[in-house]
């Protein structure tokens, strides 16, 4: 099985629209799921990706006003894989503290990664967003991943990405980061 991994589409506050070549990577890889780990911004990009295959979607930090009833995290089973699928900004003083915190800092992806994993221990792969940044790694044997953003660079920080993960009977799973 493949499951597209997409976040951080900002669709409209940072991109006008959905950017044609995520579409176009899901279509070719024959994903049959698609997990968008939040900060999605409007509904028609969720109604995008469901004309792909079924969409399983949390809510960003940005999506609390048009998407309230998406949850902040969840856990879907795919290919028999229990996946934990979160945006990864935390409680509303996590993500307050956060930003002075980079500011003296800088921007700490180990930090997301241990809060991620901590929040889904039974799953063998978490998900995330937020950082606009790719991870793809094991942890302690568990996979840790963000397709970073699939929207234009924001803020010079990284290359718009989508994800792909592999699941196969037997197998761990593993991600695929493909820049777009």
């Amino acid at each position: 099985m493949i499951v597209g991994v997409i976040s951080d589409t900002h669709v409209p506050d940072r991109a006008a629209r959905l950017m044609p070549r995520a579409l176009e990577v899901f279509q070719q890889a024959g994903v049959e799921a698609i997990v968008h780990a939040g900060d999605i911004s409007s509904p028609p990009v969720l109604a995008a990706l469901e004309q792909i295959a079924p969409v399983y979607a949390v809510r960003g930090n940005r999506d609390g006003r048009l998407l309230p009833h998406l949850p902040p995290q969840r856990v879907v089973t795919l290919g028999g894989v229990r996946i934990g699928l979160t945006h990864g900004h935390g409680s509303l003083w996590d993500y307050i503290a956060e930003k002075p915190y980079i500011l003296f800092h800088g921007l700490q992806p180990e930090r997301y990664i241990q809060r991620v994993l901590s929040w889904f221990p039974e799953a063998e792969v978490v998900v995330f967003g937020h950082i606009h940044l790719q991870v793809n790694q094991r942890v302690d044997g568990r996979l840790v991943f963000n397709p970073g953003s699939a929207c234009e660079r924001v803020y010079g920080l990284s290359i718009p990405g989508v994800g792909l993960l592999h699941i196969n009977p037997g197998e761990p799973a593993r991600g695929e980061i493909i820049l777009l």
